[in-house]
């Protein structure tokens, strides 16, 4: 895949690309703690299907710029994934995919600016709106234990400080037996230093933390808890140490799901093929629909 940059509006975004330019876009966002490069497998199956692959890394994820506003709640990536569709100039509908918080600005997305996309793929991080079937004590103590980490991530210096030693922890714990040190090398390439830190964990801070929020992504922040109306495929590893299995298994009803069995958090990079196999059976049947 080939490294280009793009500006959207003060902010110098970069993005992997590949396949046809004057293919349909396919947008794939990366989460955390991860990069663009988690898409190296399914990029050229989806270039070979005609798609115009971009991968941007993250606001804040280097060699994309730091928030020029500061900024880092769920919100604003909606809103730079919908810069970043309409700046790529094809006014085709694009597919739209997304892993983890990439997942999340992919349903605020597809919610807050329906027309520029047809086909929504998640992974790993379920719709929003499956948190209010979340009724099972025993779940809900599971998937708190599973999160500790978001709690540490609130304590200022001490949490950037220690970056460098939890990224490799966290890779072990959500996708277990999966050779990770090329991802996380990559990983920690694209967070040098600790302002380029303090912003991979600023999206969890802003999470927790409301006045780090800005009113002017209000709308983007409402989409993220919405649920698109373009058919949605939700794929997840049955051995997800980060979002339990048994949370994930809870948005049956509310789009198609695909259990990946043998993977983890991080699927794409450790069951590629049978990621690729779902993600083209729901394109040709979406297709076949149409």
């Amino acid at each position: 895949m080939e490294t280009r940059h793009i500006a959207l509006g003060d902010l110098d975004v970069a993005y992997l690309t590949t396949g046809p330019e004057d293919g349909t876009v396919a947008l794939l966002l990366h989460g955390y703690p991860d990069t663009p490069w988690s898409w190296r497998h399914l990029a050229p199956v989806l270039a070979g299907r005609g798609y115009r692959v971009v991968a941007p890394f993250l606001r804040g994820y280097a060699p994309t710029g730091l928030a020029p506003d500061g900024c880092y709640q769920p919100g604003a990536l909606v809103a730079d994934a919908v810069a970043l569709r309409r700046a790529l100039g094809d006014h085709r509908p694009a597919l739209l995919v997304g892993h983890d918080w990439g997942a999340l600005a992919a349903y605020g997305a597809a919610v807050h600016a329906p027309a520029l996309w047809d086909r929504v793929v998640t992974m790993a991080v379920p719709p929003l709106a499956t948190v209010a079937r979340l009724r099972d004590p025993l779940l809900v103590g599971k998937q708190l234990r599973a999160s500790w980490y978001m709690g540490f991530q609130q304590l200022p210096w001490l949490s950037e400080w220690a970056l460098p030693r939890l990224v490799p922890r966290l890779w072990a714990d959500w996708s277990p037996g999966y050779d990770a040190r090329e991802d996380v090398a990559r990983v920690l390439a694209a967070l040098p230093d600790e302002a380029r830190r303090a912003a991979a964990l600023g999206y969890y801070r802003s999470w927790a933390q409301p006045w780090r929020r800005l009113p002017r992504y209000r709308r983007e922040e409402r989409a993220v808890y919405g649920l698109p109306t373009h058919p949605l495929l939700y794929l997840f590893g049955a051995d997800d140490g980060c979002v339990r299995p048994e949370a994930s298994r809870l948005a049956a009803g509310l789009c198609e799901t695909v259990e990946v069995p043998g993977a983890g958090h991080f699927l794409a990079v450790e069951r590629p093929d049978a990621v690729a196999a779902a993600v083209t059976a729901f394109l040709d049947r979406e297709s076949l629909d149409a």
